[in-house]
């Protein structure tokens, strides 16, 4: 990736878990061709890493609002990280 990847951390709150947020989420970045992970937390919420070009991360955290249709997003928790380059991930995935 190029020098200028951001990475976020998001936590969604809401109801996210149960409602295919995690395979959209995956099926969005994949559009915005950013990379990173989303996974469900033992306490409901959907922990999601983005790292890209700056305004597909921020594009694909305003989608972090919306979600799939069945989902009902509360709140989105970001935060700023620093990455080195072979910790980047290559693609984005579930867990």
């Amino acid at each position: 990736m190029a020098k200028s990847t951001v990475v976020r951390r998001c936590f969604v709150s809401g109801r996210v878990q149960g409602v295919y947020y995690r395979a959209s989420a995956r099926e969005r970045a994949r559009a915005h061709g950013v990379t990173g992970y989303a996974r469900n937390l033992p306490d409901g919420r959907v922990e999601v890493l983005v790292c890209g070009e700056e305004t597909a991360v921020q594009a694909f955290i305003e989608w972090l609002w919306i979600g799939p249709g069945a989902a009902r997003v509360s709140d989105v928790l970001i935060e700023e990280l620093s990455l080195s380059v072979s910790e980047l991930p290559r693609e984005f995935t579930t867990h």
